[in-house]
């Protein structure tokens, strides 16, 4: 005799050994007891968890000679036969292969006949949803209106694929996704029949990488004993599936906190040249960040021994409860872009390391503040002026006027949206002169006029001159800061200052930087936060 795989092997045989989905068994056990079995039962849920199962039981249930309790002997000369593959009365049909027109009329011809050996015919259709159009409006009829002594068992993973006028005529039955706590209790009972000697931990594992699929849990532990030994830990599960070990997501998490680049790639190396998959580490990255968290939160945490809790708790005290879910939502990011670029390697590192970045992660959030004040100046709702107090913060507040009486208030925010409006069309409208010498500063004032104030900033004491025919050079007499060069270089910054020299010059014209010296002067973000403040007509109150 062949082999047989373990999920196959150990296949529950009645509705006492499906664990998990209690809320469905019961059912139909009290179902087959009354003796009001339904002609037709649409099982759905994810794969792994039961639904093929449940509908051989079912199909052996009720055509066994000595039911007991609602369960099948598994004894008796029918239910022998439905478990080795000889009775014909029960019929398993795989939709994604059988899914024509023709399949389906076949079982329109076959349900008039009566069955050989067993009370019912009993159709076992898996993966329905992949049924044709055709096909699912020729099974209607025979759906709705079988004959006594047929029964259809429906199986499927997307329940939304199916037509209404399919769910309308079946009992529906919805399959739960696995708790861990139910795929580690069926590990054990096949680990003791099967002599396999697994630590705790070592299910845990299992259970967690199985993602609430029985299926998957008993294929994993089925890896573990290909090589012989009938012994599994925690540390072979990681290698057989390429997780990386704890030490080393502990040393990368610790090290991207810390801001240590040399660190996180020292350890990065030693994770890769073992050959672990980057979505794998990536995956343990943000469990245990979460896990991190949860401490951070809770103070409790499963499955970690007392010394790998005692480093999540020095993480934990160094590490805002912020800082952890941005770590969180940028791996989650880094895992979306890596899936769709070719050099999945290269992405990683690049992202990683730019998370140990502190400055590139301060001037992240620098330029989305700035970002939110710009979005508010343009909404029309505040005056470019002085007079206006604008809050930089993670949100905008709103404007607070000064220096006018409270009855007065109505009026200027009317005039602040008109001034707003105004300046806006005559951006659009405006005549500019054909010298740079004397378009330049003009556009320059449109820029603030029109709420654009870090673009304003940043150009405030440059010159601009014609190179050629095609291109306008922007000097920086003082040189480039780096956080303004940042923000020049965006394209949708290149795009506009290049629009607005196009109309001065009336052609198509480019634009190119030329610092004197080619300097770049390395100033703090404080320092430009400060500098915008006191060279805009706009009194910041920076925090």
């Amino acid at each position: 005799m062949g082999y047989t795989a373990l999920y196959r092997k150990f296949r529950p045989l009645t509705f006492e050994e499906i664990v998990g989905q209690e809320h469905i068994t019961k059912t139909l056990k009290n179902q087959i007891i009354a003796g009001r079995v339904g002609h037709a039962y649409l099982l759905n849920g994810g794969r792994g968890t039961g639904k093929t199962t449940a509908a051989k039981v079912l199909a052996r249930a009720i055509n066994c000679l000595n039911p007991k309790d609602g369960e099948p002997c598994n004894e008796c000369e029918i239910c022998k036969g439905a478990i080795n593959g000889s009775l014909t009365d029960i019929v398993e049909m795989d939709a994604a292969s059988n899914n024509s027109v023709e399949d389906i009329r076949s079982i329109r011809e076959e349900v008039n006949f009566l069955p050989t050996k067993a009370k019912y015919r009993v159709y076992i259709i898996d993966e329905v949803h992949m049924l044709s159009t055709g096909a699912f409006n020729a099974l209607l009829k025979t759906l709705e209106e079988p004959p006594e002594h047929v029964k259809f068992i429906l199986a499927t993973t997307e329940p939304q694929k199916l037509p209404a006028t399919i769910l309308s005529r079946c009992q529906r039955f919805d399959f739960k996704r696995l708790s861990n706590a139910s795929i580690i209790k069926r590990l054990e009972i096949v680990c003791q029949r099967s002599n396999i000697e697994i630590t705790k931990e070592a299910m845990n594992i299992i259970a967690t990488l199985a993602d609430g699929a029985m299926r998957d849990a008993l294929s994993i532990l089925e890896r573990c004993v290909q090589d012989g030994e009938n012994k599994i830990d925690e540390d072979k599960i990681k290698d057989l599936v390429g997780i990386p070990k704890i030490t080393y997501i502990h040393n990368i998490t610790e090290a991207i906190i810390d801001y240590d680049i040399d660190k996180v790639l020292e350890n990065l190396d030693i994770v890769l040249n073992e050959g672990k998959d980057i979505v794998n580490l990536l995956w343990e990255m943000i469990k245990y960040t979460k896990d991190i968290l949860v401490y951070k939160t809770s103070k409790k945490l499963d499955l970690y021994s007392q010394d790998e809790l005692k480093q999540i708790e020095e993480i934990a005290q160094k590490a805002s409860k912020e800082k952890l879910i941005d770590i969180i939502y940028k791996l989650s990011n880094l895992e979306n872009d890596i899936k769709f670029s070719t050099q999945k390697t290269i992405i990683f590192q690049a992202g990683i390391i730019k998370m140990c970045n502190k400055q590139a992660e301060t001037e992240d959030n620098l330029s989305e503040r700035i970002d939110k004040i710009e979005k508010y100046l343009k909404s029309g709702n505040v005056a470019v002026g002085a007079g206006v107090a604008v809050q930089t913060s993670a949100v905008p507040q709103a404007p607070r006027v000064t220096q006018a009486s409270p009855r007065s208030n109505t009026g200027n925010n009317a005039v602040a949206g008109s001034n707003a409006t105004r300046a806006t069309k005559t951006q659009r409208t405006k005549n500019f002169s054909n010298k740079s010498e004397e378009y330049w500063p003009q556009i320059i004032t449109d820029l603030k006029q029109s709420g654009k104030i870090v673009l304003y900033t940043n150009l405030l004491g440059t010159k601009a001159k014609e190179i050629n025919d095609m291109t306008v050079g922007i000097e920086f007499p003082n040189g480039m800061t780096s956080f303004g060069k940042t923000v020049l270089e965006k394209q949708e910054n290149i795009r506009e200052i290049s629009n607005l020299v196009s109309i001065a010059c009336g052609k198509e014209m480019q634009i190119k930087y030329i610092e004197k010296n080619n300097q770049v002067h390395q100033i703090s973000q404080e320092e430009t936060l400060q500098s915008l403040a006191n060279q805009s007509d706009i009194p910041f109150n920076i925090i």
